[in-house]
Formats: C-alpha cells, sequence, structure tokens
C-alpha cells in the first residue's frame, strides 16, 4: 500500500501533498485527521513544514510512532521559505529506527507552491513504486 500524510498550518504543505497523492494515484490525509498510521504502507509519502523554524510537534509526535512493522520506506517533502530542517530531522528520527528514507525528497517554497504542484504530481509518480 502506497499512503501520502501531511501536517499543514498554512494549507501550502496540503497543496504540495494533495499534488504528490495524486500521482502516487492515492489520497493524501492529514495526520490531524489520522493521528496514527492505520493499516501498514509500503510507500509512506510525509510531509510538513517548520514552524519558527523547527518542525511542528504534531508531525515530530506523528513520526515517533512510526516503527519497521508499519512503513517499508519513508519519501520526504516539504514546504518553507527557506529551511529543510523537517527533512533533515524527519531522516535523521527514521534511520534511528532503522526505517529505510529515500534521500531525495521534494522541497516547494512557501511562495511559490502553485508553480511546483506539477512537478509534487511526477514526485508521487516517481516514487510510488516500490525500489
Amino acid at each position: 500500500m502506497i499512503a501520502v500524510r501531511y501536517f499543514s498550518k498554512s494549507g501550502n504543505t496540503r497543496q504540495i501533498a494533495g499534488a504528490v497523492a495524486e500521482g502516487a494515484g492515492v489520497k493524501a490525509v492529514s495526520i490531524t485527521d489520522e493521528p496514527t498510521l492505520s493499516q501498514r504502507a509500503d510507500i509512506l509519502f510525509l510531509g510538513g513544514a517548520p514552524y519558527a523554524n523547527i518542525m511542528a510537534p504534531e508531525l515530530k509526535a506523528y513520526a515517533g510512532k512510526l516503527t519497521l512493522e508499519l512503513v517499508g520506506k519513508v519519501v520526504l517533502f516539504t514546504t518553507s521559505n527557506w529551511s529543510r530542517r523537517t527533512v533533515l530531522a524527519l531522516k535523521k528520527q527514521f534511520r534511528e529506527k532503522g526505517i529505510t528514507v529515500e534521500e531525495e525528497y521534494f522541497y516547494a517554497h512557501m511562495m511559490r507552491i502553485r508553480s511546483r504542484l506539477d512537478a509534487a504530481k511526477e514526485f508521487g509518480r516517481k516514487f510510488s513504486t516500490i525500489k
């Protein structure tokens, strides 16, 4: 199974998550609507943005609940003004648990969300098969 989960305060990450999900052929679900992954995902696209230059506590808590039993591979995406700290922190968190994380991730500047939607769809297509 492929899943797209995200946390978004401003709506930017929600838009990118929707495009990634469209490319992957699934529905994007907010982690506020599904606080724990409901079934195993072979590929989990997970996205969020830094707020005040730190990862949102909601996203950190969600990632903390993920285990090898729930996730085969994580593929990350983020939106922000300039910081990619969320991606780096999540990569570290997952790797410490032994969860595989795709090295490539998707980034969209918060002022260029609409211009990046097609690229986000392509990113979803590209990584929606198990490698």
